[in-house]
């Protein structure tokens, strides 16, 4: 019984404070119609991994899986009060994922 490969991926997400309410809305600028939303900036960064950890699976599940390029987190422009960080997310590949 072999170990499940696993792979790491790492996605800069843009989070915009909500104007109404305290939470936050996450955007990935290379995840197509990825997104999060928290209460809190800790809350959408569990959501925005969960959200491209989703992304990327559903990816690698296809016949042939297209892995976005990844901006340089230095590239992306950001408005007034939103905040960028990369998220990083652990994919485990499942028996048979290559065949």
């Amino acid at each position: 019984h072999q170990e499940e490969p696993v792979m790491t991926f790492v996605y800069p997400a843009v989070f915009t404070p909500h104007e109404k309410d305290n939470g936050f809305h996450v955007e990935f600028p290379d995840l197509e119609c990825c997104y999060g939303e928290g209460e809190t900036l800790d809350d959408a960064i569990e959501s925005a991994n969960e959200a491209a950890r989703d992304w990327i699976t559903l990816e690698l599940s296809e016949d042939d899986p297209l892995i976005p390029y990844v901006s340089d987190i230095e590239d992306i422009e950001v408005k007034e009060g939103e905040i960028v960080r990369n998220i990083s997310m652990n994919i485990r590949f499942y028996e048979g994922w290559d065949e």
